[in-house]
């Protein structure tokens, strides 16, 4: 599960989704709050350590005062603000969808759609940074994302491609704001943890290594095919699973 949690985090086939499927095939109904903390810990770790001198960056110029260094950061504000509204209104329905196959199916359809349409927005984004309006629509990407089988990387990028940013910088923003993303995820579980047993450290510890490792694997691969444009083929991968899905639903 912390090798599936690292590959899918960022690969743009959606983790949540694939953690529920692996967790039906492995007959693991619940990973556990720890866990859950333990792997979103790990692929933070990633993401910080991929983009060190970007993350170092943008820290040390807010800390100087620098404009562009909060621009950005508050353009990632700006993006995080739709999914913290659309949990605070629906996060129990959206929890709900979690329960059921058919929702990941469709979201894995509506990922390979937005995932292949990058095979034409892709050559045609060239800006080097999203501007006020594009942040908040890759926000906006973000929160649909929070369906099960929707991919936050593979929405976001399309979406930030799709406003005309290029490549590498529709990547780097959605990574930024999924630093903030997950940490906020980590910290809204950490209340939790307080009725949480201490036994199973040495499993917490391998599912974490396996999700940085493959974390860090998998942002490689990201900006790679974002890069030689063929990013649009990952759509080969997750509508075909989402006809699956639907189907094994159907059949349970």
């Amino acid at each position: 599960m912390g090798l599936v949690q690292g590959l899918t985090e960022f690969l743009p086939v959606s983790s949540s989704g694939h953690l529920v499927l692996f967790g039906a095939l492995l007959g693991v109904e619940e990973e556990g709050i720890l866990f859950e903390v333990a792997v979103h810990a790990a692929t933070l770790i990633a993401v910080v350590v991929f983009y060190r001198d970007r993350v170092a960056s943008l820290v040390m110029g807010a800390l100087r005062g620098n404009a562009d260094a909060w621009r950005y950061g508050m353009k990632l504000v700006v993006a995080t603000l739709p999914a913290v509204g659309v949990v605070l209104v629906a996060g129990a329905f959206l929890e709900g969808l979690y329960d059921t196959l058919a929702p990941i199916g469709l979201g894995l359809w509506f990922t390979g759609a937005a995932v292949y349409s990058t095979r034409w927005s892709l050559p045609a984004a060239h800006s080097a940074e999203p501007g006020w309006g594009a942040a908040f629509l890759i926000g906006v990407a973000q929160a649909i994302a929070i369906v099960p089988g929707v991919s936050r990387s593979g929405s976001t990028v399309a979406a930030g491609l799709a406003l005309g940013v290029a490549p590498a910088a529709a990547a780097e923003f959605s990574f930024m704001m999924s630093i903030v993303a997950i940490l906020g995820a980590v910290v809204r579980k950490l209340p939790e943890l307080s009725v949480v047993s201490s036994d199973g450290w040495v499993l917490l510890a391998v599912g974490g290594a396996l999700a940085l490792a493959s974390g860090l694997a998998a942002l490689w691969l990201f900006v790679r095919l974002l890069a030689s444009q063929t990013f649009h083929r990952f759509a080969w991968y997750v509508v075909p699973l989402g006809a699956a899905v639907l189907a094994w639903s159907a059949l349970r």
